[in-house]
């Protein structure tokens, strides 16, 4: 897509261990920060990069994945 990702791209990752049906399952958020990034343009990149990562691959329809998408800079604290 020849988009120059910002310096503070940050990707916080959160997985969850649950039951049901009497088994077990894993279901996972990816909260990643793009600031400066259009938001239809973060999603391009996240939805491309989902399709080709090969975790993402291996574990697709087994997992449930949500991936959250900011790309307002942090507020900073004085």
């Amino acid at each position: 897509m020849k988009v120059r990702l910002p310096a503070d791209v940050a990707i916080d990752p959160e997985v969850d261990l649950g039951m049901t049906n009497g088994g077990y399952l894993l279901q996972a958020r990816l909260n990643v920060s793009l600031p400066g990034i259009e938001p239809e343009i973060a999603r391009k990149i996240l939805d491309g990069a989902h399709q080709e990562c090969p975790y993402s691959k291996a574990t697709r329809g087994n997992i449930n994945v949500v991936i959250n998408v900011k790309t307002e800079a942090a507020a900073h604290v004085a």
